[in-house]
């Protein structure tokens, strides 16, 4: 019998939703941090002592001394991308090489897989998904096929492999008519390669479930979001691996049953990123608002997100499929301003309103919404919940009453000390 924990931390929404400075938060109660999916495209930001980091591939725990953190064979990484970002973060004073385990299992995101994703998305013409351009896609394309290059692979007739998959990403190129050149790229890529030989690799689902037996507690990091999932979100315009709670055991080899909490995170509003149906999307004065305030600009990409109301039919979707024990909301300070706010209770879908998030949300679906008073009060100073506006409390018992789970975790601000856990 293992005496260890698996708590999982995801996004409920479309991605990013705060990840990053919530496992930053709660780092402190795990021994160890793991990334189970997802790539470079997705960044978490974390703000503490006057500085400002961008988390690619390595996982949020790395800010606290003496904890280990793992990137699971879910993950699909960039050794250049990841070279960049570690070195950066040595720079600034963080010891990574013996506190970061990377999996054996884990894809190598190639220059040519970057390549590829321009091509397919130039190909789609209008259809366009709306891709970050990373070569996520083609990457677990190849896994799925078969095809991968893995972390592991670098030990052993790497330069072999290597050419084998290239030469077979060039012929897919060469038949798109598609024109690159990766030079430079992939002399920075090799580069990459060699730094990543420098930490341990890892067989990572025996080390987690080592760690689990010897009573060590593991937080699990998902990476985009619940709606962004490839079985789940609003597909096609979605990322190439399971977001989902779900995702957390195939992305690190962990048995269902290993998992306790599951700490959903959402934002007090609604953002999206790229192409893909949005039903609560503002297109007016409100929707730039809520985009200026809440600096609604992609971490990596520095796209802007499109902005809107809190979605509850969307959030109770994501709540079942991932399990959820405990909300945590984030960005609540945003709408300190607003003289009232608005939550989408349920759907109106050719003329019927529905309270399920169905098949396709793409034709035809209009959001159902209950207003409710706003706070109009800062709340970006206040340390305790005795002294948040009794409107906010009220928009706070509300969501909670329609999602039926509790929101145990309230950020009133993007800094660290920002952070108010409910009793």
């Amino acid at each position: 019998m293992n005496n260890g924990k698996v708590d999982v931390l995801l996004g409920l929404q479309w991605g990013d939703e705060g990840k990053g400075k919530v496992v930053d938060v709660l780092t402190p109660q795990y021994d160890v941090v793991a990334r189970f999916q997802g790539g470079p495209n997705a960044g978490h930001t974390l703000e503490f002592e006057g500085q400002k980091y961008v988390l690619r591939s390595i996982p949020s725990g790395i800010f606290q001394g003496g904890k280990v953190n793992i990137i699971g064979n879910g993950v699909v990484l960039a050794p250049d991308l990841f070279m960049e970002e570690a070195q950066a973060l040595e720079a600034s004073g963080h010891e990574l090489k013996k506190r970061l385990h990377i999996s054996k299992k884990a894809h190598l995101i190639m220059p040519t897989h970057r390549v590829l994703d321009a091509a397919y998305e130039a190909a789609k013409g209008k259809s366009k998904v709306g891709t970050t351009g990373k070569g996520i896609g083609p990457t677990y394309t190849d896994k799925v096929s078969r095809n991968g290059l893995r972390v592991g692979d670098i030990f052993e007739n790497f330069e072999e492999k290597y050419a084998a998959c290239k030469a077979r990403h060039e012929a897919i190129l060469k038949a798109m008519n598609f024109e690159y050149d990766i030079d430079e790229v992939e002399k920075k890529w090799l580069k990459g390669i060699d730094y990543l030989r420098q930490f341990p690799i890892v067989d990572s689902e025996h080390e987690i479930n080592n760690l689990l037996k010897s009573g060590k507690s593991v937080l699990c990091e998902g990476a985009q979001g619940t709606l962004l999932d490839v079985d789940f979100g609003s597909y096609p315009f979605v990322t190439s691996s399971n977001t989902i709670c779900a995702g957390a055991c195939t992305g690190l080899g962990i048995g269902p049953n290993k998992i306790g909490d599951v700490y959903g995170i959402m934002k007090a509003y609604c953002t999206r990123v790229g192409a893909g149906p949005f039903p609560t999307e503002l297109f007016d004065e409100t929707g730039d608002t809520i985009r200026q305030l809440g600096h609604e600009y992609g971490a990596v990409t520095g796209r802007e997100r499109r902005c809107g109301w809190i979605d509850l039919v969307a959030l109770k979707y994501a709540i079942m499929v991932n399990g959820v024990t405990q909300l945590i909301m984030m960005k609540s300070d945003v709408l300190d301003g607003f003289k009232t706010i608005k939550a989408c209770v349920a759907y109106k879908q050719n003329g019927q309103e529905i309270d399920y998030f169905p098949y396709s949300i793409e034709e035809g679906i209009e959001p159902v919404y209950v207003e409710l008073p706003g706070w109009q009060t800062d709340m970006t100073q206040l340390t305790a919940e005795e002294q948040f506006p009794k409107e906010f409390k009220a928009y706070v018992d509300f969501l909670e009453k329609q999602l039926e789970t509790p929101i145990r975790i309230i950020s009133i601000g993007p800094d660290r000390a920002q952070t108010i856990v409910r009793k």
